[in-house]
């Protein structure tokens, strides 16, 4: 697995060297655009909206636009020269509780190992916060962007969850009107949510939509015709209180001998992306 980035934990005055490396990948098949008359594939080329000459990757520059068809070029060089050494580390701002942070703020997750020796340092730091059950906050820049980040201890290492800024999410749209819920539906809710409590097990999960996408492509190539599965009839239960009975009622009866634990399919081979 490719390194995503080397850097440096500020942690008081220890700097734990660090690698990131990405910690989630896309495994879903992509479609390509295709014409509809002939199927035949639809490309997209770069083009110069001066010359409309087509334009190879190593000849485009970043540009900032700073009044309507002025632009002012900035090099990766120059980007580089204006970030401080301390700014290109991870700085340890301060130490939270995992839950008080919101999941809205998440944006991309990284495995983080040690590196260029930094193992006693980093795994100090690993335990502290394991026993302490913090986590730390941090910053730095990763590319052209500032990024604020959380810094969360594993049995196996250490996952850096990048974060928006408050100024990037946006409010919720609007407000809803909230209904008073009874005792009664209360409880029963309750006992609904307890019913199917069981601990979390990602081995319990798998894209069931990607299997069956993967089954109506194998089906088209193979010329078979393409059937709607059946479905189960629909219940017509409106009574919020009558579904929440039969719900628990649903969840309390025996399981038909022994569930079995679904596969996952086959990783697929090369993918083609649009």
């Amino acid at each position: 697995m490719p390194v995503a980035n080397k850097t440096v934990i500020s942690f008081g005055l220890v700097a734990i060297p660090i690698a990131m490396y990405t910690a989630v990948q896309d495994n879903d098949i992509h479609f390509n655009q295709l014409h509809k008359e002939d199927e035949g594939r639809i490309r997209y080329k770069k083009t110069c909206a001066h010359c409309n000459e087509e334009v190879k990757q190593e000849d485009i520059v970043k540009g900032y636009q700073y009044d309507k068809d002025n632009y002012v070029v900035v090099t990766d060089e120059e980007l580089e020269k204006i970030k401080t050494a301390k700014e290109k580390s991870i700085q340890i701002i301060h130490f939270a509780n995992l839950n008080q942070i919101s999941p809205i703020y998440y944006d991309k997750a990284y495995h983080v190992l040690p590196d260029k020796g930094g193992n006693k340092a980093f795994e100090l730091f690993r335990v502290a916060l394991m026993e302490q059950q913090k986590i730390a906050i941090g910053k730095t820049i990763l590319g052209s962007k500032e990024k604020i980040m959380a810094i969360i201890p594993r049995d196996d290492g250490i996952v850096i969850q990048t974060m928006f800024f408050e100024d990037e999410i946006k409010e919720i749209p609007k407000s809803y009107q909230k209904p008073d819920v009874n005792e009664e539906e209360l409880k029963m809710g309750k006992i609904l949510i307890d019913s199917m409590d069981t601990p979390f097990d990602p081995n319990n999960y798998f894209n069931e939509y990607q299997a069956k996408l993967k089954q109506l492509l194998d089906d088209k190539v193979a010329g078979k015709e393409i059937k709607a599965p059946k479905e189960p009839a629909q219940s017509n239960i409106i009574d919020l209180m009558e579904a929440l009975k039969l719900s628990v009622e649903q969840s309390k009866k025996p399981k038909r001998g022994t569930a079995k634990k679904q596969e996952p399919p086959k990783k697929q081979g090369r993918k083609k992306a649009v």
